[in-house]
């Protein structure tokens, strides 16, 4: 990754609150406007962590690129904080479009959308419905889908669960207490992202960031299990799809990511990486370089 590109930092509206994003753009060897991509990222992730690398990485390839805080995370606005928020993520996405857009440096013929891990869900489903998006790519992406949750959960379990997330809705009406549970922890236990894997990344100086919170809401988990971001490639065509995976993969499912790919209708792409996990594609070079060299080419091609 080329760790020489800088960004400077920028605030825009998303409806009444104010996100906090890096800007990113090529070195002048090229006269602007240049295409741009705009990049989403994990779960509970902030904009110094896995996008950093990523924009970088694609601003060295002659893309402005922007990565921004999602609402309730890091620099951004918004309450209730570490609150995942699907709806709201959207609008984020949205409201992220129309300034890349707007900015003189960027060619708004040519605006593209990343999402890694659950980012790619959203920008699946944000590239779905918002034709300024000319082609999109998913790289480990979680693509949601509420009907193979409950599925996989059977559905008393699944019911029980939206129960529980109703009864803790109730608390946090009735008290104003936020039930929050930690983002991660190294062993076995309640957390959002519970063990080994998730920890050797966020809990560790691999993704040493200011403005990430090993907290999350107990709700947030409540939007995971009823986001639907596959049901968005129904909607895809014309847009471009890229998919590049880890064939191994223990939190977003390889198998997933294939469904979500054959599910779609236009213009795409299959590329499988030959991972050990799920973070491998966070920050190792081995992965994250030739995703980054697909990404690139496929959005030069599309855009």
């Amino acid at each position: 990754m080329n760790e020489t590109v800088t960004g400077r930092p920028v605030r825009f509206p998303a409806g009444s609150l104010q996100l906090s994003g890096v800007l990113r753009t090529p070195s002048p060897s090229a006269a602007p406007p240049w295409p741009a991509l705009l990049l989403t990222g994990p779960f509970t992730g902030v904009k110094e962590q896995v996008v950093c690398g990523y924009a970088q990485a694609l601003t060295a390839r002659g893309f402005v690129t922007l990565a921004f805080d999602h609402r309730n995370f890091g620099a951004s606005d918004g309450t209730v904080r570490q609150h995942e928020d699907s709806a709201g993520k959207i609008e984020d996405l949205r409201a992220a479009t129309s300034y890349l857009m707007a900015q003189p440096e960027v060619d708004n013929r040519r605006v593209g959308c990343l999402g890694i891990c659950l980012g790619g869900g959203y920008a699946l489903r944000h590239s779905a419905f918002d034709p300024r998006i000319g082609a999109v790519a998913a790289v480990a992406g979680a693509f949601n889908d509420p009907t193979a949750f409950r599925q996989a959960m059977g559905v008393p379990a699944y019911r029980a669960a939206m129960a529980g997330f109703a009864r803790a809705e109730q608390q946090q009406f009735t008290t104003g207490e936020i039930d929050y549970l930690p983002a991660v922890t190294e062993y076995e236990g309640e957390a959002a992202m519970a063990g080994e894997e998730p920890w050797a990344y966020y809990g560790t100086s691999r993704s040493a960031s200011p403005g990430w919170v090993n907290q999350v809401t107990r709700l947030s988990l409540r939007e995971l299990l009823t986001f639907d971001a596959a049901g968005a490639a129904d909607f895809l065509d014309p847009t471009p799809l890229l998919v590049v995976h880890g064939r191994t993969d223990g939190f977003c499912s390889p198998e997933a990511a294939l469904a979500t790919y054959e599910r779609a209708s236009g213009p795409k792409e299959l590329l499988w990486l030959e991972t050990s996990n799920h973070i491998d594609l966070y920050d190792q070079p081995r992965f994250v370089d030739p995703a980054v060299a697909r990404v690139a080419d496929w959005m030069r091609t599309h855009l």
